[in-house]
């Protein structure tokens, strides 16, 4: 394995990758330098063409998202598999030119959603899947907190946002059918800091975002509402809860005559809590094996893309856009 970004992110897979059966990390590039000390002894080269002159099999792309097409290409043309940080590429256009670029070489593309590895959304789709929620009808997301000083070259759609596209498109396994946003800056930067988004997905289940970076309070939950109740993910904790619908009869006709729902019992699941950044890691390797894996193609990541790219253009014109 080769590290080209030894950044925020970089510094993080540097040390998964040590951890990995399977893995070895023998060369690590950026041009930077090493500002986070993490080579251990490989000499931090300058460039994606030194990384792939070290003879790698295989490489994670963690550099800023503008420079991911870049990069990526590079190494297709060298016939190294990638994972690909999120999002895929700066804007869909140059996404799609990296797909098409790894599956026309016959190589391994991934990207790096690392929020399908944790635990609580990975036990939640698991109990969906098996129909326990029975109908899904509305997925919503919320990611809130504190204006992280790592960005530097996209807004809150594009860096968190399009992680909850992903998740909600992955748990409901239903792609987006239209979407209709509202943004505001209010942090002096040119690109967006709070998003409030709506969509419905194709199957017809509803969705909603809000995510922003000037919220004093750190939060992320994820909640699945269907006909036989609700499961709420705390991605902070990894917990997940289900909340059943009540089944409580009426027989006071005033309110009988509403078949809605009442709140039943609350079961707060234990599951076993693995970092996922590592389970990220381990699906990439064993997409590279041949094994079934859960690694997040460059097809979704370019569909991540271009329903992110959509969000912005309705806040821009004020109107909702089908995909």
């Amino acid at each position: 394995m080769g590290l080209i970004g030894l950044g925020s992110m970089g510094r993080h897979h540097a040390r998964v990758i040590r951890e990995v059966e399977g893995m070895e990390l023998v060369a690590v590039a950026d041009q930077y330098g090493d500002r986070h000390g993490v080579a251990e002894g490989l000499e931090v080269l300058p460039d994606v063409q030194a990384l792939i002159a070290a003879g790698i099999d295989a490489a994670m792309v963690a550099v800023p998202t503008y420079l991911h097409e870049e990069v990526a290409l590079a190494l297709a043309e060298a016939g190294v598999h990638a994972m690909v940080e999120k999002p895929i590429a700066a804007t869909a256009e140059s996404g799609r030119r990296v797909a098409a670029a790894f599956g026309d070489a016959g190589l391994v593309g991934c990207v790096g959603y690392v929020e399908r590895c944790n635990p609580a959304l990975l036990e939640m789709r698991r109990r969906i899947e098996a129909g326990e929620l029975g109908e899904v009808y509305q997925i919503t997301t919320e990611r809130q907190g504190p204006y992280p000083a790592r960005i530097a070259d996209v807004g809150v759609v594009k860096d968190l946002a399009t992680h909850d596209v992903d998740l909600a498109s992955w748990i409901a396994q239903s792609p987006y059918a239209q979407v209709s946003a509202q943004v505001t800056h209010r942090s002096g930067r040119e690109h967006e800091d709070m998003v409030v988004a709506v969509g419905r997905l194709e199957r017809g289940i509803i969705v909603n975002h809000v995510v922003n970076w000037l919220s004093p309070m750190k939060r992320r939950q994820t909640v699945a509402t269907g006909e036989k109740g609700a499961f709420i993910a705390d991605t902070l904790s990894g917990d997940l809860t289900f909340i059943a619908n009540g089944d409580v009869a009426s027989d006071w006709t005033g309110v009988a005559v509403f078949r809605g729902v009442s709140e039943g019992d609350s079961i707060r699941y234990a599951i076993a809590k693995r970092e996922p950044l590592r389970v990220e890691q381990e699906n990439f390797r064993d997409r590279l094996w041949g094994r079934p894996s859960e690694a997040v193609s460059m097809a979704e990541g370019v569909h991540a893309l271009t329903v992110v790219e959509a969000l912005l253009e309705s806040a821009a014109h004020g109107r909702t856009l089908a995909l």
